[in-house]
């Protein structure tokens, strides 16, 4: 009914006449998130309380433990719904209900931010076999979430979109599998479509990932067309894990959320053992004992099992009090009988910091719980206390990316109603420094400055380094041309092109982090008439001539306006974020002069002008003298304004100030 009521509304004439795209797009997009509500709070009503099956019916080969990556909607989340469909986990419908996109920035948004397991129950060859599904996201910025699924799962469905083909973050999740050696099953979807192209991907997935194309199943998730063989696939293709039930018990802590009714949740992979409620298991980390209160599996929902067995996956609910002590990768055994503690995760990097700081600073305290249960759920955020004199306490926060920081102050305001603050984004920085009396000052001769208000004085900056990332661009080769010069433009150096079919071209080029961190894909997007895609990997820190930019409002610096970028870009970069805030800042009674600056040197200056307020308008006539009084005064007036005057910035300028 939906897709009816918006078919009707582009092709009326009457109606789209009425609407214009981006008020329909905007109105769809809120009907959208409402049905999808609605259908959570069905799915929810009729979860089940109890599972079809006794969980001890399943030995270790009946179980199978995999994970769906693709790069952004090339249809995970509407699989997931059609692989829920036909095991009974929910009822058959015509829309996507997108069960296991639970946050509502995901459903707003359309991706998957936070992934998600669920088991499912299905019959092979007369055997029923117990198969956890974990749906992953798919954007760069949420890499670190696929990265920790994949380490509970012994195989994956590598998923391609058969219209927009391979893409930069399907080769990303692909050798992230590969270097786990996991069993890749490939799979084509959206085959339904007019203008699918399944033959040329076909093509692609054997240049880039050297796949045959008679292993390559063939889908349409939207209408449930060969999904079934994906199960079957599943159970053939994916290996057992290799777990033991007589053994003491091992689990593995993969992920965890924040519940405001039953507190801190862990989901964990039992390697070896099994887990029952009521025993008492520690952590290998901290070597703390907790209580098991509650054991289950997700179905789609908790259902409470009571016991989990070796190589299966599930929630678990203890007295951990504190967030903190959920310390993702941890091993756990039973209390008094050790075992050896699994590879710790490879840690997640932080690629960008920004300050966040509560509007109210009546609010710290609120501010500081949201964040620490928002850091539960999200394990690569890094946390630094921080300070400004204009905004008060806070933090800088560390993100995998600039889409990571826009859902993470997102489900802020939309899960703990926090108003924030939140400065300019930046990379994190290397400063090696000379002198025995300034490396005391600073404890080492090498120090990370995340916030560009406490680099030194490059008196004593003996060398300055930067982060910079491999990127790699996936497009049709008739944008080559333009291509090549932004990435000249952003200070990049082709490393290798190579294609991927007789249309598609794979571009690898070196990038300074900072230049691709704010508009780069857009723009991206934008000459490539959206073809392109993009993804990169940390490549460490390189040397480069780098100086720090102040920026000043009525010659008082503005430190969260502060930046550091390379010195070719000094001049540009300040008259650009000048002229933007010239736009953002609103007009004051006062003059308001904005200078970007290095040092004691201006590089730049904007002034944005008065509301002027006629003082004479009542005057008709009379004494010239007592004119220029009025006059005088007025200008007296704003002179003394202009020295003690707030000039008030909004939320968002920090920013907007950056993009081009």
């Amino acid at each position: 009914m939906f897709n009816m009521f918006q078919k009707i509304i582009f092709t009326c004439p009457r109606c789209r006449g009425l609407l214009p795209p981006h008020i329909a797009n905007s109105f769809f997009k809120r009907v959208n998130y409402v049905v999808s509500n609605i259908l959570h709070r069905n799915i929810q009503n009729r979860s089940q309380t109890k599972l079809p099956y006794d969980l001890s019916e399943f030995p270790v080969e009946k179980i199978r433990n995999f994970s769906i990556i693709a790069h952004v909607d090339h249809g995970k989340s509407t699989l997931a719904d059609r692989l829920l469909e036909l095991t009974g986990v929910i009822p058959k419908t015509n829309d996507n209900q997108q069960v296991l996109d639970r946050l509502q920035v995901e459903r707003e948004r359309g991706i998957t931010v936070k992934a998600q397991t669920v088991s499912l129950f299905y019959e092979h060859h007369g055997q029923t076999y117990l198969l956890n599904l974990i749906d992953t996201p798919g954007h760069v910025d949420f890499n670190y979430e696929v990265a920790r699924s994949l380490s509970a799962c012994q195989g994956v469905i590598l998923l391609v979109d058969a219209n927009q083909g391979v893409q930069a973050q399907t080769v990303a999740n692909f050798y992230l599998a590969f270097e786990s050696e996991l069993t890749v099953i490939p799979v084509l979807n959206k085959i339904d479509l007019k203008l699918a192209k399944p033959d040329e991907v076909l093509v692609q997935m054997k240049n880039v990932f050297d796949i045959s194309p008679q292993e390559v199943l063939k889908i349409s998730a939207k209408h449930g067309t060969g999904v079934e063989d994906i199960l079957k696939a599943v159970i053939d293709k994916i290996p057992p894990p290799t777990s033991d039930v007589s053994k003491p018990l091992k689990a593995l802590l993969f992920d965890s959320w924040f519940d405001q009714y039953k507190g801190v949740i862990i989901h964990m992979v039992v390697i070896d053992g099994l887990l029952k409620k009521g025993d008492k298991i520690a952590s290998a980390s901290s070597h703390k004992v907790y209580e098991v209160h509650d054991v289950g599996v997700m179905h789609p929902l908790e259902v409470s099992t009571n016991t989990l067995y070796a190589g299966q996956v599930g929630y678990v609910i203890t007295n951990m009090r504190n967030t903190n002590e959920a310390q993702v990768g941890d091993t756990f055994y039973h209390e008094n009988i050790p075992v050896e503690a699994l590879p710790e995760f490879k840690s997640a990097k932080p690629m960008v910091f920004a300050g966040i700081f509560p509007s109210d600073q009546s609010e710290y305290n609120s501010l500081r719980s949201a964040i620490q249960k928002l850091t539960l759920t999200d394990a690569s955020v890094s946390i630094h206390s921080d300070s400004s004199p204009a905004l008060g306490q806070g933090w800088r926060l560390g993100f995998l990316g600039l889409l990571h920081m826009e859902v993470f102050n997102q489900r802020l305001e939309q899960e703990h109603n926090a108003s924030v603050i939140v400065t300019s984004p930046n990379v994190p920085y290397k400063v090696k420094i000379h002198g025995a009396k300034n490396i005391k000052k600073y404890g080492a001769e090498e120090i990370m400055v995340l916030n560009p208000c406490n680099l030194p004085d490059k008196s004593i900056i003996a060398d300055f380094q930067e982060p910079v990332v491999m990127g790699t661009i996936i497009m049709p080769d008739d944008y080559l041309g333009n291509v090549t010069n932004l990435i000249l433009d952003r200070r990049g150096l082709l490393y290798d092109q190579t294609y991927i079919d007789d249309k598609r071209i794979m571009v690898k080029a070196k990038f300074p982090l900072s230049e691709i961190l704010i508009d780069f894909f857009d723009e991206l997007k934008s000459m490539t008439s959206g073809y392109a895609s993009f993804d990169y990997e940390d490549l460490g820190f390189e040397s480069s001539s780098l100086i720090k930019v102040n920026f000043l409002l009525n010659g008082s610096p503005v430190d969260e306006l502060s930046l550091i970028c390379h010195t070719s870009k000094a001049r540009s970069l300040a008259k650009h974020v000048c002229a933007k805030l010239k736009d953002i800042i609103p007009r004051q009674l006062f003059l308001i002069t904005l200078q970007g600056a290095v040092g004691s040197k201006i590089l730049s200056r904007e002034d944005i002008r008065p509301l002027r307020k006629d003082v004479l308008a009542k005057c008709y006539g009379g004494d010239v003298t007592r004119k220029m009084k009025l006059l005088k005064r007025q200008a007296e007036g704003k002179k003394k304004m202009r020295k003690i005057g707030n000039v008030e910035i909004p939320r968002d300028a920090f920013i907007k100030a950056l993009k081009r």
